[in-house]
């Protein structure tokens, strides 16, 4: 709650269960589970927490989404690297 106040930022709540107005987060669920911490066995749970920075960047850097013109979701984002504050 701190962090998002500093940043003047206010958390949204959907309706659990709710595919109409949760869909994004549900798919990015999905593919989470899909394609991170049961891809591959893990030797311990640092390994597989380790492994999830590497998801995310190829998550945001390279995997193409439909949803997006076959575009990465950092296509998206504005300021990306915060150069423009």
């Amino acid at each position: 709650k701190a962090v998002l106040a500093d940043l003047g930022a206010t958390g949204k709540l959907t309706r659990a269960y709710r595919p109409q107005t949760n869909g994004k987060v549900e798919r990015f669920n999905r593919t989470l589970l899909d394609e991170w911490p049961y891809l591959r066995p893990y030797t311990s749970n640092d390994e597989r927490t380790a492994a999830l920075a590497d998801f995310l960047h190829t998550y945001n850097h390279h995997r193409r989404h439909t949803a997006l013109g076959g575009h990465p979701p950092i296509t998206r984002v504005n300021n990306a690297a915060g150069q423009y504050t």
